[in-house]
């Protein structure tokens, strides 16, 4: 475990994941700490997919292999290859137990940068091989609610910001898929009220690079986090449909998303996939910021 402090935040880091795992403000704690009871884990990152594959298995050049949600990166253990004062960079390389459930050899950066009240998450994915690389990445970090009272119906709000008055949205629709059915969600000036039973329809996924900042707020609207990225899709989640007292809530950017129900075509063929030359990388990071602190 490696901490990354400045004079407003820690940060705690592990090396297996390289998952963030704690960010501590003044001894208040904003991430979630993976209480198994609800979910047993804080801010994974999704690599070489983003949800599920149809029946956890895809296809490519002929061959059927088998991956589970959201791949295999959040459970193995990365190499600190780079630190400095506010910044760490871990490291993961593609290997033979890799390679027999992703025929593409890799190199997988993840950094974390603290700067003021900015924790910037820094993504970086290089293709070691000879062949075109098909991949997606995504993040999962949870959120506590503020001053949660279980008892109660509220939990908070989210601001997309005022111009998002109506969203497009997709929820899954059979094991962990989407079908084609569309939802609007219908917001007060950018607002939307968290509840115990927001979440009914599981996620929120919003596509085509719709929006690029979610701010989450307490129940009196006061903004404590809020998420910058560039993604083409967010997806809101928390599991109160099968617990309605969890006490955090989702909110992950995402360069890809899972398949339709019953898709068979080829993994490269999936919606919403990265494609990456070989010797080429591709680049990206998203933020989080402490908005209660200056």
């Amino acid at each position: 475990m490696k901490t990354l402090s400045n004079d407003k935040i820690t940060l705690q880091i592990a090396e297996h994941g390289a998952e963030l795992v704690s960010i501590n403000v003044n001894n208040t704690e904003y991430l979630w700490q993976g209480d198994p009871k609800f979910w047993g884990r804080h801010s994974p990152v999704l690599f070489p997919i983003v949800g599920r594959v149809w029946n956890n298995q895809y296809h490519h050049e002929g061959i059927t292999y088998e991956l589970g949600q959201h791949g295999f990166a959040r459970d193995m253990d990365f190499q600190l290859t780079y630190e400095e004062d506010n910044a760490l960079i871990y490291t993961l390389e593609s290997s033979q137990e890799t390679l027999n459930k992703y025929p593409f050899p890799f190199v997988l950066e993840i950094g974390y940068r603290l700067k003021g009240n900015r924790i910037e998450v820094m993504w970086s994915v290089q293709n070691t091989g000879d062949k075109d690389m098909y991949f997606q990445i995504g993040a999962h970090p949870a959120f506590y609610y503020r001053d949660l009272d279980p008892t109660t119906h509220k939990r908070g709000y989210l601001d997309f910001g005022k111009k998002h008055t109506d969203l497009e949205y997709i929820s899954p629709a059979e094991k962990g898929c989407v079908s084609d059915k569309r939802h609007i969600l219908h917001t007060e000036n950018g607002i939307m009220e968290l509840t115990s039973d927001t979440f009914m329809c599981d996620t929120y996924m919003f596509d085509n690079s719709q929006l690029q900042k979610i701010t989450l707020m307490d129940k009196e609207q006061k903004p404590y986090i809020s998420l910058e990225f560039s993604s083409p899709l967010v997806a809101v989640w928390s599991p109160s449909a099968v617990h309605p007292d969890v006490p955090f809530v989702c909110i992950e950017p995402w360069y890809g998303r899972c398949d339709k129900v019953g898709y068979h075509g080829e993994f490269k063929d999936r919606e919403w996939m990265q494609h990456l030359a070989p010797n080429k990388s591709f680049t990206t990071s998203y933020s989080i910021i402490i908005e209660d602190i200056e």
